[in-house]
């Protein structure tokens, strides 16, 4: 069976301006909310991406119609009857349990299997099921389905044990037409959850708080549909931005939001980057030696983010002296590190924590993408790296990057998306 690869030739010094793709974990949610409308939602700025694609399949499985045109979804919430979304469906993408909060605010019932997605570790769904049982649900496993029903959806003061995104967002999106208030404390921050509950109140939805440790939820009979345009996704720019910092050169990034960057960027200033912000742009030269960063740690936003942690973990390759990344919110989070050794990197890694020692330069390798961030990773290792990097595992990269290839050329690298047989695969793997 023919496989999808990429070919990037290394040592192109990246130059040029692109426009950021709007946030997958921020598009993914609101369009699971949709269902929550009573008429059409048009959300504009969403990424051309599987996982979205993945998205739009469940909606109209469930009775609704989503419709995709370039970067813009139409949803028409006519025929919503469905209650159950297909193991295949949710073995697609992780982030698919974010329907089972508007499933039960609209339908008061939901019938789901566990989500699939990248293999980053445990991630259970536990926090997310007390929450709605706390709200009055229901929930009983028959034949490896979870069987949620709500006969009387009421709010409820919710704390979660640790600040968890999906958990936030489906309590959120449960509540705003549950039957009182809802307070929901030590909630995610991100950025994202703000987009939601600003896309929910655009609505007709009654959310203050988002984005803080604390969010209010006033129940409502019905919710309204809109238009609303996604934000823009930081990993997407961030990946851009590592992905210079590793070959060198300049970049200027349009239609970011640096103010949900801050951590992450003051990360590429410790190494050696010059940055420049100018309202929604961020500039980027490289053209200097990279330097270590002595200790980086990932924790819940506004702190380094664990989606950013391959990224410059490629970037500290080739930087010089020796640097220590703490991984703190995913256990299985440094598949990258084994394909970047076989580019001449030298990381050594210890339960959760990676020392990495700069070397001069890396090489190209035959590589493969083990989860989307590491995959983002080696391409970005790969633009600096001297001669040719094979990258396989392109699903992953297509789960959460709007057209890779395409932009990663637009900066004047040199990337060849091409078909190779299975024969050719097995020759590159025995040559590997």
């Amino acid at each position: 069976m023919a496989e999808e690869i990429l070919r990037i030739t290394g040592g192109q010094k990246l130059r040029g301006e692109i426009t950021v793709q709007g946030a997958k974990n921020s598009a993914l949610p609101i369009m699971a909310a949709a269902l929550l409308c009573s008429g059409e939602t048009v959300l504009h700025n969403v990424p051309r991406l599987t996982d979205v694609y993945a998205a739009s399949r469940i909606l109209n499985h469930l009775g609704m119609r989503c419709k995709m045109e370039e970067t813009t979804a139409v949803i028409s919430p006519e025929g919503l009857t469905q209650t159950e979304i297909p193991d295949a469906d949710m073995r697609a993408m992780r982030s698919s349990v974010m329907f089972l909060g508007p499933m039960l605010g609209r339908l008061r019932a939901c019938v789901i299997t566990m989500p699939g997605g990248c293999e980053l570790g445990p991630r259970p769904i536990d926090l997310h099921l007390d929450a709605m049982r706390q709200m009055g649900v229901q929930i009983r496993e028959s034949q490896g389905k979870i069987i949620c029903t709500a006969e009387h959806l009421h709010g409820a003061r919710i704390p979660l044990p640790i600040p968890s995104v999906g958990a936030t967002e489906n309590i959120i999106t449960a509540a705003v037409l549950a039957e009182g208030e809802t307070v929901l404390t030590n909630a995610a921050r991100e950025p994202e959850i703000a987009d939601l509950a600003a896309f929910l109140n655009q609505c007709g939805a009654r959310i203050t708080g988002a984005g803080e440790g604390t969010v209010v939820i006033e129940g409502v009979k019905s919710l309204h549909g809109t238009e609303y345009t996604v934000m823009p996704d930081r990993i997407a720019a961030y990946t851009w931005l590592c992905t210079c910092a590793a070959a060198g050169g300049t970049v200027c990034l349009k239609g970011t939001a640096p103010r949900d960057m801050e951590s992450s960027l003051a990360v590429l200033r410790a190494a050696g980057c010059r940055l420049g912000i100018c309202r929604d742009r961020i500039y980027l030269d490289s053209s200097q030696p990279l330097r270590s960063v002595r200790y980086i740690r990932t924790m819940p936003y506004p702190a380094f983010p664990t989606d950013a942690q391959a990224l410059i973990c490629a970037v500290l390759c080739t930087a010089q002296g020796t640097g220590m990344i703490e991984e703190t919110v995913f256990e299985s989070r440094y598949k990258h590190v084994g394909e970047l050794l076989r580019m001449g990197a030298d990381i050594r890694v210890s339960g959760r924590t990676a020392v990495i020692t700069g070397v001069r330069s890396l090489h190209g390798a035959s590589v493969e993408a083990m989860d989307l961030r590491g995959g983002a990773a080696l391409a970005a290792a790969a633009a600096g790296a001297e001669g040719e990097t094979v990258l396989r595992g392109l699903h992953h990269l297509d789960r959460g990057y709007d057209r890779f290839a395409e932009t990663f050329n637009s900066l004047g690298g040199i990337a060849k998306r091409t078909l190779i047989s299975a024969s050719e695969r097995e020759k590159n793997a025995l040559n590997a």
